[in-house]
């Protein structure tokens, strides 16, 4: 256990991103209640998330993690579960095929309801409100009763993240993760597009190797490999009084872990040391993550690794870095150096979304090929450094909305962002956009594999 700390030693430090709960008392209470709900996930699922992003810190296997922006309470339902879920399970795969290594496959799902704001309220014709965090928080209505924090909102972000772990968990191990099931995750919008033509390509290989696998006596029946899939939740861990109720003494170890998430990360708002989210994250014994931005200097990225990862041990920590596509020369280099002069252990992984949003036609957006180039920068910069690219970390959805522009299958133009802008706070990309995102980063990864293999010698 990590020394002198509790769940709620975190309440005795500096914290930023505070809402400001009119009730205190009825928040105590509701914490109180949640306390005593089912965990919902469990200490070993988070022990077998973090001895697979070990193999990816050691340049074995590649992390996908992505999913919503800011889950909401209004659009929860089966259908839009499963089309993110069919839309992940297709890039995952794409991966995997280019990469012949495994994918680790994290959601931003199941908990991802609270948001960092850059001010703490929105004034709009004269009137002054409490910014939006998120559904967990507050309303997103520009309304003075939707806007004031309230503690009821965290139980209702339980129930539905419980709900939507229970599908998850039925869609990874109840056969709709079946290879044999590859055609059948193309979703409707996307067909007839470029990306489809070669989706379909690759899904007709993988059929026709479990057709031979089959004839030679191997089959999802007898393993379960090729039916079932591991998937994991994270999310960022910015309500600190939700994400202690739900932290919970391992029977089996001892040890403390949060229950919310497989994974939860700290933002490039909350990482000071000394504060609040990283007194609470030094404790647990999940997996962790840690947004990296232009302002986060070598120096301290190497003291809150110490306090976040402080027995190195591989898997731990994620350094999700988001710098935009012109920024990634100037600041990775200098973390990448810095880690590696250290001897830690961590994994890489790119956001390329944070950093590229831009304002067109009064709606935030994020232009396709900006996210594209910080991406190959990432890889750019980890080819020259001799390290691993190990991950990327996207905002994104199943459904066919026009929050990003750009991509080349069915590209979203400017004056398309109003037709199905459905975000509750930052632009995602639509299906069709991800999955050629991992068409491309496919590319990339093959490449990088190509540079790494020896030279076969030619002799006579």
């Amino acid at each position: 256990m990590a020394k002198d700390w509790s769940p709620s030693s975190w309440r005795s430090k500096p914290i930023e991103q505070v809402p400001a709960y009119p009730d205190l008392g009825a928040l105590a209470e509701t914490e109180k209640r949640l306390a005593t709900f089912p965990p919902l996930v469990f200490a070993g699922e988070a022990r077998k998330l973090k001895k697979a992003l070990g193999e990816v810190a050691e340049g074995r296997s590649f992390l996908l993690q992505g999913g919503d922006c800011a889950e909401s309470f209004a659009e929860h339902g089966a259908d839009n579960i499963r089309d993110f879920f069919r839309a992940f399970l297709q890039m995952a795969v794409v991966l995997t095929f280019a990469a012949s290594s495994p994918v680790v496959k994290v959601g931003r799902i199941a908990g991802q309801f609270a948001k960092p704001r850059s001010s703490g309220s929105e004034t709009k014709d004269g009137v002054t409100l409490p910014s939006y965090r998120g559904d967990i928080i507050n309303g997103i209505e520009f309304d003075e009763s939707q806007r004031i924090p309230s503690p009821d909102r965290q139980e209702m972000a339980y129930r539905q993240s419980a709900a939507t772990l229970n599908l998850l968990r039925a869609f990874a191990q109840g056969g709709y993760a079946n290879l044999d099931n590859v055609h059948q995750w193309m979703l409707g919008f996307v067909s007839g597009s470029p990306q489809a033509e070669r989706y379909g390509q690759l899904a007709d290989r993988i059929s026709e190797t479990m057709n031979f696998m089959r004839a030679i006596g191997i089959n999802s029946d007898s393993y379960p490999a090729l039916r079932e899939t591991d998937f994991f939740t994270s999310h960022e861990a910015l309500l600190l009084g939700y994400e202690e109720a739900l932290t919970r003494v391992d029977s089996t170890s001892g040890e403390w872990y949060a229950t919310s998430g497989h994974m939860i990360w700290i933002g490039d708002r909350t990482r000071q040391l000394g504060n609040a989210h990283v007194e609470y994250c030094r404790g647990i014994k999940n997996p962790i993550g840690l947004k990296c931005g232009p302002s986060l200097g070598a120096d301290d990225l190497i003291r809150l690794i110490d306090v976040l990862n402080p027995q190195n041990e591989a898997g731990r920590l994620t350094l999700i870095t988001r710098f935009g596509h012109e920024k990634v020369g100037d600041h990775l280099p200098r973390l990448v150096r810095a880690v590696e002069r250290e001897g830690r252990k961590v994994v890489w992984s790119c956001d390329p979304m944070h950093g590229n949003t831009i304002t067109v036609n009064d709606y935030k957006t994020r232009p396709f090929d900006r996210i594209l180039a910080e991406v190959e920068a990432f890889f750019d910069v980890h080819r020259a450094e001799g390290t691993h690219a190990g991950g990327i970390h996207i905002e994104m959805t199943g459904k066919d909305v026009t929050e990003c522009t750009g991509g080349a299958a069915r590209p979203v133009l400017a004056e398309d962002l109003s037709d199905r802008y459905h975000t509750h706070c930052d632009p995602r990309l639509n299906a069709s956009q991800a999955l050629e995102l991992a068409f491309l980063t496919a590319e990339r990864i093959k490449k990088e594999q190509e540079a790494h293999r020896p030279s076969q010698a030619v002799g006579f």
